[in-house]
């Protein structure tokens, strides 16, 4: 419903967002070695796909009660590494372009707020929880999951409960220019994930990742931010 285009947030702490552009290129140098000719075969062995995850994890048999070979995947540690590198593989250029577009917007305050190494540690940490998620509830799917999406989510996530009065500037319904809180504007993303999994549409979208990295990054902000860096915009000055 929105796409943000910038916030009104300048940083306090850190002289530039070192970890947020470095982890934009690194996505765009991955699709970039996608379109220049890697199979989806060879896409998929990046990507989470929870029967596997879950059978190398459990090598007697997976959630479901099949059993797999004795000892599990040849390869499990490979298997197991899929929960780091499935969130940089993006299906098209929409599907990174928006996953990139919240970061760039989002993700140099919430950097700010905890420190380059902090945030690299905490972004990768969202990603996993968002992957395990997906896995857990859905542990009989085949289906390969691949984006960036659980780990924006906690940024977004980290970034409604730091900011939630700073204005942003967004496009609503990808035509209308608004100035709206973070609140708003993000409050009405969350609320959309978590309406896709009452209602489900039967989209390719893997909802139950994006609410992995939400609940994720929303803990995860409190305890690793810096100290004195205030939660809800407490210390905001009103005219």
């Amino acid at each position: 419903m929105f796409i943000p285009l910038r916030d009104d947030n300048s940083l306090k702490s850190i002289p530039f967002q070192y970890v947020t552009v470095s982890l934009i290129v690194v996505n765009v140098l991955v699709f970039i070695l996608e379109v220049s000719g890697l199979g989806d075969a060879s896409i998929a062995s990046f990507a989470v796909t929870p029967r596997n995850l879950l059978a190398s994890i459990l090598p007697v048999g997976d959630a479901s009660g099949t059993l797999v070979p004795e000892g599990g995947y040849s390869y499990p540690l490979a298997v197991q590494t899929t929960l780091l590198t499935y969130m940089f593989f993006h299906a098209d250029i929409f599907h990174l372009v928006g996953n990139m577009l919240f970061l760039w917007v989002f993700g140099d305050n919430v950097e700010d707020a905890m420190g380059h190494a902090k945030f690299l540690v905490f972004y990768i940490a969202c990603g996993v929880m968002a992957g395990l998620l997906h896995t857990i509830m859905q542990p009989d799917s085949d289906v390969p999951l691949i984006g960036a999406s659980g780990a924006v989510a906690g940024v977004i996530a980290a970034y409604l409960m730091l900011h939630p009065r700073v204005n942003v500037w967004v496009l609503a319904f990808k035509v209308i220019p608004l100035r709206i809180t973070a609140g708003l504007a993000l409050g009405v993303w969350v609320a959309m994930q978590v309406a896709m999994l009452l209602m489900p549409d039967g989209s390719p979208v893997a909802w139950w990742a994006h609410i992995g990295g939400l609940i994720t990054g929303a803990v995860l902000i409190v305890f690793m931010r810096r100290p004195g860096v205030p939660l809800f915009d407490r210390d905001m000055k009103f005219a």
